[in-house]
């Protein structure tokens, strides 16, 4: 079964930094490319980073410079360092694969995702 585990989330302080970890298993191995997501209640389902093969990256405008996504395949892990906390990062964020010109997720069901909470 396709999937990916997201993992690393927490409490921090504004300013703060964090490492988020999705490891993929199962067909998900394979799956490129792979994007980091996060959601808040009442919102839509935001990319914050991609990956493709040969470590090609996205970055929306608003996590560009704190943001680093890199993908270990050896370990069939993504990671995502988030540096410079700030509260509106507050969200779940998800892993999946990534697809289309939007890098749209969502090739895999959706997994449970990990709370990052930011405190002023």
């Amino acid at each position: 079964q396709a999937q990916f585990v997201e993992s690393g989330g927490g409490l921090v302080q504004a300013g703060g930094s964090l490492t988020l970890s999705c490891v993929a298993s199962g067909s998900a191995l394979s799956i490129n490319p792979v994007g980091w997501y996060r959601q808040v209640p009442g919102k839509q389902r935001e990319l914050v980073a991609g990956v493709r093969s040969g470590g090609v990256t996205k970055y929306p405008n608003s996590v560009r410079g704190r943001f680093t996504i890199s993908r270990d395949n050896v370990k069939n892990t993504v990671y995502l360092q988030i540096h410079s906390l700030k509260p509106e990062d507050t969200a779940v964020y998800y892993c999946n694969g990534a697809r289309g010109l939007g890098w749209n997720g969502g090739i895999v069901p959706w997994g449970q995702g990990t709370q990052v909470t930011v405190s002023s």
